[in-house]
């Protein structure tokens, strides 16, 4: 079967100017190798995935409103709760804390808890204190983590408002917020239903997640640099990171209305659209607290680039993923999970982390 990668290049050090002081700084090239395990599987996209251990990975494909357990050992994919709908019905979102599984279910309202086994080991409901929402994420000392988006409006105008990240005691009966996100870059449009706030389509999202020690980290989209909020101490702000800017361009704006039905492309292109994309589209952490950004990219490019930023929010190094169609989707200690999108479904392969 063809592969869409190059060999693990040479490490190359790249001059890089670090925003702010003008001063080129060397930071380390490095690109993944080939692949050496694959699992093929019918999804087509993939919103969420996270590492268990022991070659094993959860995914979780919103399209098929299923979630799986990939085992690279067996080279299978084992679908959690079976066929029916009792188990899961709506998955869209996954988190890990050590071998265990979460997978939030939106129509039934819960997160519901897997071994890596793919047995059922209980669930956690929606908080009526937090909205209803469910946890997105788990710190080694029990403690759940959520996100709490603005209050919604009928003409959008509640989205100018932050989205907060909330922590909880194990019993749920503590509640305190962690952090605020950015709010959303929008525009103001007006069409025959009056005017309305819209999100700016290719424009950018903070991104956070949680170490296992409870430190949430922050990755803001807009000043382009990582903060740390440990449960004790003082925030750690990390160095302004070095970017280009990336101009939306036709083929960036084609490209995303041609993903909806033919009917609904008119209301596509009336969308307002960013003028540059984002410094980072997707970021993502390492259970060795490294996080990971995934760099917007011109839409002819033919790899894709991260980031790669050390526990005081430095650029450690940047690593090239030699695919079209690939993503790094979830990390492990030693190796990543990659999606990559072929005619029959995606491609799922574990690859060794490179490093410097």
């Amino acid at each position: 079967m063809k592969q869409f990668w190059r060999p693990l290049a040479a490490i190359a050090l790249i001059a890089v100017a670090a925003c702010g002081s003008g001063k080129p700084k060397e930071v380390p090239q490095v690109t993944f190798a080939y692949p050496s395990d694959t699992v093929l599987t019918r999804y087509v996209n993939l919103p969420g995935a996270a590492w268990l251990g022991a070659g094993r990975w959860v995914v979780v494909a919103g399209e098929f409103n299923e979630a799986a357990i990939v085992d690279f050992g067996s080279k299978t994919a084992l679908a959690l709760g079976g066929k029916g709908e009792a188990e899961l019905r709506n998955p869209y979102a996954v988190f890990a804390s050590g071998d265990t599984a979460y997978v939030a279910d939106w129509a039934l309202r819960r997160v519901t808890l897997w071994t890596a086994a793919g047995k059922r080991a209980g669930f956690i409901g929606t908080v009526d204190a937090l909205k209803g929402a469910l946890p997105a994420a788990r710190d080694a000392a029990g403690q759940l983590y959520f996100e709490i988006k603005p209050a919604v409006m009928p003409n959008g105008r509640g989205n100018r408002d932050s989205t907060m990240v909330v922590r909880a005691s194990p019993d749920l009966a503590k509640f305190d917020t962690v952090a605020r996100l950015s709010p959303l870059d929008l525009a103001e449009i007006e069409d025959t239903q009056g005017k309305r706030f819209e999100r700016r389509v290719f424009s950018g999202l903070d991104e956070w997640g949680v170490f296992r020690d409870g430190t949430v980290w922050v990755a803001r989209v807009y000043q382009n640099y990582l903060v740390q909020l440990p449960p004790v101490g003082k925030p750690i702000r990390g160095e302004d990171l070095p970017d280009r800017v990336i101009e939306v361009s036709g083929i960036d704006r084609d490209q995303f209305v041609e993903q909806f039905p033919e009917e609904l492309r008119p209301t596509a292109e009336r969308l307002p659209f960013s003028p540059i994309k984002p410094p980072f589209e997707h970021a993502l952490a390492s259970p060795v607290g490294l996080v990971w950004l995934e760099k917007s990219r011109p839409a002819i490019d033919s790899v894709r680039s991260y980031q790669v930023l050390d526990r005081q929010g430095h650029l450690a190094y940047i690593v090239i993923l030699p695919s079209r169609q690939g993503h790094v989707i979830a990390l492990g200690d030693s190796t990543a999970l990659v999606a990559e999108q072929y005619k029959e479904g995606v491609r799922l392969m574990q690859v060794r982390l490179p490093r410097p």
